[in-house]
């Protein structure tokens, strides 16, 4: 018994609404902790990508910036050395060696050459005979005229010769100030798209070296045409040149790719390298994840919902035997009226009601006559059918929800019918008297009696003084001859009725 309580106490019930609520919210839920996982290890995926892409930047950059800066160096020194009056007047030779002992070389590396304020060349660091060379039309030349603080100059790429190559130069002037020529020298693009190419990366990533006012000096994937091309008109390059460092994410404009971008630029040297990871790239791993993560998620769902499927079919199954049996429990078997049981229990609720409400409450006892001889003489089987008949008559008459007709017991049956006044209850008695003596040839002409009483429900009386009052009449109706209704007192006999 207490393990019967317990249960009813902790495990209620369930609804199949409630059943498939609570798997939907866990599904839900689980779903959305895994969204929630997958975003965060998307922005991880993009996070390292972008720390890797600066770790590139900045060391192509501090590459490139050393070069130039150990190049630079030598064409000071040579600058720095012509400042000096006896170098004027030293022999050739030993004046390349002043010139140009310390100077810089390497693969990618031009010749330092001196030019004049005409732009005619003067001096060579390769030959003793400088040939006839004129710069003065040249765009690093013009703007050492042009600006006499500028320290040194960066040209823009520029083909020379079948060569293409930037120009690195730095003014020379007199001891008045005023322009004396410049030195010059060359880095070949060769030492940047080599740089570059030594960089292992996926076909859609990029590598960009950009002159501050957004001349492309060299790109990967390798394109002459873009080399020299200019994007200083574009709003996301204006972002880059405000920024020493920093990233953004947008559609490459070169090539309609969106990419990460992560740049590193500098005070110190004129150039930026830009370092592009596409984000299909980035996130192919998360993709990966995510689709794995997704199926898995798919399965469980459609696992869920047939596992559920099945838990609820079962459960309906389970509430119809239920209902089937809670039916039968409460129903008469012969003629499918309320059992005994039920009626008390209607009794009682519709009872409780009444005397809430202070409304009328009528019962109905109803007797077969002459029963048991009947049985006697015809059998059981027809004694059946006559309480199958009398109480399809019941049925036929009691239309209203609230009323209930049971088998009272045996050849007894009772029909409850709540606020419902004597004349209301006495008049449906009748009916259902009529409806019996009605009944076809092979009833045998059975007839019932009924009793009916009436009462409001107070504190002074129970049901049980509503059945002994129905009980009363029917006991006079019996007595009195048969085929009859008798209400609290009143009397109406089959003959009278008819004759009515």
């Amino acid at each position: 018994m207490k393990s019967t309580l317990l249960k009813r106490l902790w495990f209620p019930r369930l609804s199949t609404g409630w059943l498939m609520g609570v798997v939907a919210v866990i599904v839900v839920s689980f779903s959305l902790i895994c969204g929630s996982i997958l975003l965060n290890v998307r922005q991880t995926d993009i996070e390292l990508a972008k720390q890797t892409s600066s770790n590139l930047a900045s060391t192509m950059h501090a590459d490139v910036v050393r070069n130039i800066e150990i190049y630079g160096k030598s064409l000071r020194n040579a600058v720095d050395s012509l400042k000096l009056p006896e170098v004027a007047l030293l022999s050739g030779q030993l004046r390349h060696l002043v010139l140009f002992d310390r100077a810089a070389t390497a693969e990618y590396f031009g010749a330092i050459k001196v030019y004049n304020e005409k732009g005619d060349l003067t001096i060579d660091s390769t030959t003793q005979t400088p040939a006839v060379e004129n710069i003065a039309s040249e765009e690093y030349f013009l703007a050492h005229v042009r600006e006499s603080n500028l320290p040194f100059y960066i040209s823009k790429p520029m083909e020379r010769g079948g060569i293409y190559k930037i120009a690195i130069s730095y003014r020379i002037n007199r001891f008045d100030g005023s322009f004396g020529g410049v030195v010059a020298g060359s880095i070949q693009l060769g030492y940047f798209h080599n740089l570059m190419r030594r960089v292992t990366m996926d076909p859609e990533d990029s590598i960009t070296l950009l002159q501050p006012d957004g001349t492309i000096v060299m790109r990967r994937p390798f394109d002459m045409s873009m080399v020299g091309r200019s994007l200083g008109g574009l709003d996301r390059f204006r972002n880059i040149a405000a920024n020493g460092t920093g990233s953004h994410t947008v559609v490459g404009a070169l090539d309609g790719i969106e990419r990460q971008y992560v740049w590193k630029g500098g005070s110190e040297m004129p150039v930026i390298v830009v370092v592009g990871k596409s984000m299909n790239n980035i996130l192919t791993r998360w993709r990966y994840e995510a689709m794995r993560i997704g199926i898995l998620l798919s399965g469980l769902a459609v696992l869920s919902i047939c596992f559920t499927g099945l838990l609820v079919a079962e459960m309906k199954r389970r509430t119809r035997a239920e209902a089937k049996l809670a039916a039968l429990a409460n129903t008469d078997g012969l003629t499918g009226l309320s059992n005994r049981r039920s009626f008390d229990k209607t009794m009682l609720a519709e009872w409780a009601r009444a005397h809430r409400a202070k409304t009328p409450m009528s019962l109905l006892m109803i007797d077969a006559d002459h029963f048991k001889g009947f049985n006697d003489t015809y059998g059981h089987q027809a004694g059946d059918a006559v309480l199958a008949g009398i109480a399809a008559c019941i049925t036929k008459n009691v239309r209203r929800a609230q009323d209930c007709g049971a088998r009272y017991g045996g050849e007894e049956f009772a029909v409850l019918l709540p606020d419902s006044g004597a004349d209301e209850a006495f008049q449906l008695a009748e009916n259902i008297r009529l409806s019996v003596a009605a009944l076809p040839a092979e009833y045998r002409a059975v007839t019932v009696s009924v009793g009916v009483a009436t009462l409001i429900p107070t504190g002074d009386i129970d049901h049980r003084d509503l059945i002994y009052a129905a009980d009363v009449a029917l006991y006079q109706a019996k007595s009195r001859g048969r085929n009859q209704t008798v209400a609290q007192g009143l009397r109406r006999a089959g003959k009278s009725t008819e004759a009515a």
